[in-house]
């Protein structure tokens, strides 16, 4: 898998493919499925065919992970994750070189999630010049909060990479002006004040907190953290604009098997969590 930069021949990010993956889903009477896939782990190979398995599951917008060594918002299962991808040797390089492949074979919408330190260090130009070559169309970064994106956004806009922010039960009332102020792509919202990872309930004043984030936003809400059954997918599914699966599909694939095995068995749990996101 050669690096984005080589890539020459991956088209450049369209954010319009997060807008119409969203009208899509919501012409179907259905919310979007977000799917995380941990880029390298256990290996680049791997993590491109349960990204594709996604895809064929039927996921309207992939993120694929970039490991970091000090995540503050991965929770135990994408925490593992990390540090195989790590131990593997994984590099921000051959994560965005895996989206370009992704890329090369299909149109859903990709965001790269990770930290920004590595981001930094990888140089933030050559890094958003790079996520636009290898057609990446967002960034989500736990510890890149609006009020201190300024450039970084700025940046990534004029790119064509929008950047993502997250908002929590603990937002404040002037955090979430600032995130709706500065919203492209998408909303995310952490459904729980903790970190990532499949959960049997989630919180029960969910709804009322969805419904006055999605009359700020400007741009479709998501909600994240603890998604695990088709049944949280069903009761979800008509409160927020789009479901973010990550934790749960990290545990499938670092269950034993082979790659085969490994992507049907992705493919058979995203298709039945899409068949939940149905309205109607």
């Amino acid at each position: 898998m050669s690096a984005a930069r080589r890539s020459s021949a991956a088209p450049a990010a369209a954010p319009d493919r997060i807008a119409r993956a969203f009208a899509t889903a919501r012409e179907r009477g259905e919310a979007a499925l977000v799917t995380y896939v941990m880029g390298g782990d256990p290996d680049l190979v791997t993590s491109l065919e349960m990204a594709l398995a996604c895809v064929r599951g039927g996921a309207d917008l992939l993120e694929i992970g970039v490991p970091f060594s000090d995540p503050i918002a991965d929770g135990p299962t994408i925490q593992r994750a990390a540090e195989r991808s790590l131990a593997a040797g994984t590099t921000v390089a051959q994560c965005l070189a895996l989206a370009a492949a992704v890329r090369e074979r299909s149109q859903t919408p990709i965001a790269l999630m990770g930290y920004v330190n590595p981001m930094l260090a990888y140089g933030e130009e050559r890094f958003l010049d790079d996520c636009a070559k290898a057609g990446v169309d967002a960034l989500i970064v736990p510890d890149l909060p609006p009020e201190e994106a300024g450039r970084f956004g700025d940046l990534a806009r004029a790119r064509g990479v929008a950047l993502v922010f997250l908002l929590a039960p603990t937002s404040t009332p002037a955090r979430r002006a600032a995130a709706c102020a500065a919203a492209r792509g998408f909303l995310y919202y952490v459904s729980v004040a903790g970190v990532t990872g499949a959960r049997k309930a989630l919180p029960a004043d969910l709804a009322p907190r969805l419904a006055a984030i999605r009359a700020e936003s400007p741009v479709p809400v998501v909600i994240g953290f603890g998604i695990s059954t088709p049944a949280q997918a069903k009761a979800l599914a008509p409160l927020a604009d789009g479901l973010v699966v990550g934790s749960a599909i990290v545990n499938r694939i670092a269950e034993p098997g082979s790659r085969k095995a490994r992507a049907e068995r992705v493919e058979r749990y995203v298709r039945s969590l899409k068949r939940a996101t149905r309205r109607r």
